[in-house]
């Protein structure tokens, strides 16, 4: 019997053995999958730009420092004409829509009063000009010839879309205005 009892023994001590080594086992394998969510990955944040973007504009006509200066994207007729020394005397600035946004590579015209402008007559009604097209109101648009209220909206629509005009070319792509009116508008208007 004495026997007996130690098969018993090694029989339960062998079980426990293997229960240990099952235990130790299956959480050795629970713990060694990869998790289900990665870890967060860092990225770098983007370097911020201190400078805004810089754009030239030419202011000529009546203000007291004319000449190509650079400034801010985003920037109006008014800080251009501020940054040229302002207007002088002898400016019509009535014609000149300060508010306008600018854009790169504009030029920016002060006229002068009782300077040889071209004059269209619209009715009996005479409009001085040239109308800049980039700063132009909506009536100052509608007052030339051919160019009504429609049109004139769909001048400001395009100018909002696109930009500023660089060329008078570029009113063949409003809606409206054919090469015939292109034409008669050519010398009555300036980007």
């Amino acid at each position: 019997m004495p026997e007996i009892a130690l098969d018993r023994r090694r029989v339960l001590v062998g079980g426990i053995l293997v229960v240990l080594l099952l235990a130790v086992g299956g959480r050795f394998l629970l713990h060694s999958k990869a998790p289900a969510v990665p870890p967060p990955v860092r990225v770098a944040a983007p370097a911020r730009t201190t400078a805004a973007a810089t754009i030239f504009v030419n202011v000529v006509g009546a203000v007291r420092r004319p000449g190509l200066y650079r400034l801010r994207d985003g920037s109006r007729v008014a800080n251009a004409v501020a940054r040229a020394g302002g207007v002088t005397r002898h400016a019509q600035l009535e014609l000149v829509n300060l508010a306008a946004r600018i854009s790169d590579g504009e030029q920016i015209v002060v006229p002068r009063r009782g300077a040889g402008v071209v004059a269209a007559s619209v009715g009996g009604a005479v409009a001085s000009g040239p109308v800049h097209l980039n700063s132009a109101t909506l009536e100052q648009l509608d007052a030339l010839p051919g160019v009504g209220p429609v049109t004139a909206q769909k001048i400001l629509d395009y100018r909002q879309e696109h930009g500023a005009f660089g060329s008078v070319d570029e009113l063949d792509a409003v809606p409206g205005i054919g090469p015939a009116r292109l034409e008669q508008l050519r010398e009555l208007v300036a980007p």
